[in-house]
This record gives structure tokens, sequence and C-alpha cells, in this order.
């Protein structure tokens, strides 16, 4: 976790580039996230020539320090030339920042904070850690106050859901709208601390943490397949792909798959044609409607494609986030887990489209879970109610439900105000809202207040409705009231009483 002086020191690099007139957050920062992508370039090996090396370069005059960073930079891009993810990704991108004083200050400002990482590190926070924290931190600032409009998934929720999906060093793991990677950092993380034989510490949302998986051995087979075959990303904004490509590195994961593509796309079926994975964690758009005829044909099942009589097919608009969960249905291997948030509006849409979407997760899939969010989990980004889903695949189109009994839970708070600031609480409910998860075929409720399962007979009967509040029971309170001749007569006291203080004020003011 960052101490207050690498968080001011963080505000002071957002505070440098608007006053140098560099006011598009974006813009702001990629370039920083640039320039602490060069300077940690050395520590995870990607550079070994003095000749690019950080302390190199920062040694040149103002005049020649912008031309010199940028030769850094170009030398970073190719470093990759075998590994086409991470060449395609920064093919575009440019060193930007041609102010010399501002260059300076800048450098300045990351080598303080790289000194305060060190201090983390002697108090046993190691570095990597910090540093990924840091730019986690650069991530987080573009969101707020609307500088981005970007979607970010809160991070404790992505730590939730890892923590329900327990990741290991034998997994694929895929986000199929990755982003910045937050669900694949969060992923990584868990993994690393359970492989690790640490004190674990309590975080600051209750859950164990390591911040070192000492037990996987460097250069061996395990460390091999964690850092360079287990993650992999999907989005379709280049910015994005190469923001997440670098948080990646920066966790010292030296080969992530990111790849700018859309997952819902023909191109995607035709690139990566083959591709399962046995975890996928994901927060897809809620983006409204897309044009069907730029959507996969093997994306078939929810919106059957429409054909003109001449045998052309018709346009539909089409709502993504259903495409979306079905393209999971799709990549998953089967016995493999996803942990997918989606509006709630999917769990209990009457289309044609909503129900067939929840037929194919009820018969491809065990739905183990659905975990009702409280409303404002996502605010101030939006206020739409959302659920997580948390399944497993077992057989693709599948005629039978291999759903049998649906685990609902209700998770009142997620440790942190509902309204726009998001202010951290006291207490921490997610950890106990996973062990609830992991004991739920221990629990038998009697009632159906906070927790309980349903059977698939009901939820068929239901038009396959998933929405947590559809099976809940409701308290129902008697309520008293007076009699109507008494209610009545209060109501004329009390409008006598109001022409009376009329008339006072009446005479009042003459």
């Amino acid at each position: 976790m960052l101490n207050q002086d690498i968080k001011r020191k963080i505000n002071s690099l957002w505070e440098m580039f608007w006053a140098a007139g560099m006011t598009n957050p974006l813009t702001d920062l990629e370039q920083i996230s640039y320039l602490l992508f060069m300077r940690r370039a050395e520590d995870v090996g990607l550079v070994t020539e003095d000749i690019y090396k950080w302390s190199f370069y920062t040694k040149a005059s103002d005049i020649d320090l912008p031309k010199a960073m940028d030769s850094v930079f170009e030398h970073l891009k190719t470093i990759h030339d075998k590994h086409e993810p991470f060449t395609a990704a920064m093919k575009d991108a440019k060193f930007a920042i041609t102010k010399p004083s501002l260059l300076r200050a800048a450098i300045n400002v990351i080598d303080e904070i790289y000194i305060e990482a060190d201090k983390e590190r002697e108090s046993g926070q190691h570095f990597q850690d910090t540093l990924g924290d840091f730019y986690e931190l650069i991530l987080s600032q573009t969101g707020e106050a609307g500088k981005n409009g970007q979607f970010r998934t809160p991070r404790h929720l992505i730590q939730f859901m890892c923590e329900l999906l327990k990741p290991t060093l034998k997994d694929t793991i895929c986000d199929v709208t990755c982003g910045t990677s937050g669900f694949l950092i969060g992923a990584y993380q868990y993994i690393i601390s359970q492989n690790s034989d640490e004190t674990p510490q309590i975080d600051e949302n209750g859950f164990n943490r390591r911040t070192s998986g000492n037990l996987i051995k460097p250069g061996s087979n395990q460390e091999k397949k964690l850092t360079t075959g287990t993650f992999f990303g999907y989005d379709v904004d280049a910015t994005m792909i190469r923001l997440g490509m670098m948080n990646l590195l920066m966790h010292n994961i030296r080969e992530p798959h990111i790849v700018q593509l859309d997952t819902l796309s023909l191109n995607f079926d035709e690139m990566e044609k083959g591709k399962s994975f046995s975890k996928i964690l994901a927060n897809p758009p809620f983006t409204g409607r897309i044009d069907s005829l730029e959507t996969s044909l093997g994306l078939n099942r929810v919106y059957p494609p429409k054909y003109d009589k001449d045998g052309v097919r018709e346009k539909q608009n089409i709502q993504s986030e259903l495409l979306f969960l079905e393209r999971i249905v799709q990549l998953l291997d089967e016995g493999g887990n996803a942990a997918v948030i989606v509006p709630e509006g999917v769990l209990f849409g009457g289309s044609k489209a909503h129900k067939n979407i929840r037929q194919i997760l009820l018969k491809d899939c065990s739905v183990d879970a659905v975990i009702s969010l409280p409303s404002g989990a996502f605010k101030p980004y939006t206020g739409v109610k959302t659920s997580i889903l948390v399944f497993t695949k077992k057989k693709f189109d599948n005629e039978i439900y291999a759903s049998t009994n649906i685990w609902f839970y209700e998770l009142v708070n997620d440790g942190f105000s509902l309204d726009d600031n998001r202010r951290k609480l006291h207490e921490n409910p997610l950890p106990a809202a996973v062990e609830a998860y992991d004991k739920k075929l221990d629990q038998i409720p009697t009632d159906r207040k906070s927790f309980f399962h349903v059977g698939i007979d009901e939820i068929v009967k239901n038009d396959w409705d998933l929405s947590y509040n559809r099976y809940k029971e409701f308290d129902n309170i008697e309520q008293h009231y007076d009699p109507p001749q008494d209610i009545l007569k209060a109501l004329l006291l009390l409008e006598d009483e109001i022409k009376r203080d009329m008339e006072e004020l009446k005479n009042l003011i003459g």
C-alpha cells in the first residue's frame, strides 16, 4: 500500500503536466507511464546496454534531454521484436514530452518516488509491489472527476473476484475486455500470495496478503509459465492495450499476451481460432447496442442471424453484454471457471435474447453463484445495479441443464461508502462473502433472506430469471394506522391552526 509521500508526488506529476499545457488526462497518463516504464526497464532486465539506461540519459543537458529520452523510448519499443503482441501494441506510441523543463522535473519526481519505494522495501514492502501500486494509482486517477471517462473496475472488486476463482500456477487466465489489465494483475497478485511462506498480513480489504511468491524458484518452469504463458487479454482501444501491456511488464510479467482485437468480431474467429482458457475474469462494457453485421458468425445462439430472401444477412441491433457472455462461455475450457460482472437487466430481461443467454449459461455451465452487488458499487462512473456471475463450463451447446442448484448471495455493502466519494469504511464484508461462497454446499439456510439456493426447476418456471430479488424473501411488516375518523379530526384541527396563524400574520403586516 502506497504511503502518503508517494501519493503526494504522484499528484505533483499531474499538476506539472497540466501547468505545462498538457491538459488531456489520457495523454498525460500515457506519458507518465512511458517515463515510469523507462525507469523500471533496467530493474526487470528489459535494458542491458549502458547507452539506453535511464541514468545515462538523465545526465544529458536540458536542451538534449527530450531527444535523448525519445531515443531510449524508441529502443524499448523494439525490445520484444520476436514477441508480436508487445511490438504491435507499442507500434504507434509516441514520446511527446518536448519541454525540457517539464521532462527534467518529471524525471526528478520519478527518481524521488523510487527512493521512497526503496524505503518501503526496507520496511518489508517489496519493490515490485510498491511500483505496481504506484502505476495502479496513476491509472485510477484518470477516472476521477471525469478526467477521461474510462470505466474501471474498482480494485477491491477485482481482488474479491480473484478470491472467488482462486487462480493457480496451472491456469491460463483471460480478460476479454482487458483495458489496463486490472483483472490480470489481480490474478497475478493472488497467485503470488498463494505461493509464499511469508506470514500473511491483513490488507485494507480484510484479505490475507503476501508480497512475494518466494516459493516460486527463479528460473524454474513455474516462473516461466507464470510470467510468459499465463495471462491473455483483448481490447479494442490501442491506448488501453499499451497501458495494460506496460502495467503487466511493470509487475514483472515478461511476456503478456495482450492483443488489440474486438472479441466479438469476425477477426477474432480468424486470429484466435482454437484459443481457450481455464479462468476468465471480466467486466464487459455496458455499451448498449452494436451492429450485428460486424460481429462474429460464431456468436449465433443469443441472436440467431437473419437473412433476407436473397440469402443476405440482415442487420440487427444487438446488446453487446449478452454477446460477451456467449463469447466467454465459448472461450472457457471444459471445467474452467469464470467470474463476470453483468448489469442486473441481463439476469431478468424478458427479451428472447436475454432468455437465450440465460439458457446457454444454465445448460453449458454450472452457474455456481449469483452475487448481487450494492447499487453504488460503480459510482461515480455509473449507478447501474450489477451482479457477479460465477460459473463453471461443463459442455458446449449442451442440450440438458448442467446447473442444478444455484447459490444466491446479497452483498449489502462492499466496504466502501455507496456515494460518489466511495470512502473506505471500517468494516470489511468481502472476506465473509468469500467464506460463505466457499462453504455454500455445507450451508442450508432455512429462509431466503441473505443467501440461499434455488433449484433449476424453479429457475426454469420463472423464465430463467437469475436476479437475486426474484427469489429473496422480503419481510412484510404490518403497518398500523389510526381510524379514518381520527385522521380526519386531526386534519381539521390542523387546518384551524393554520387559519389562525395566517390571520395573525395578516394583522402583523397590515
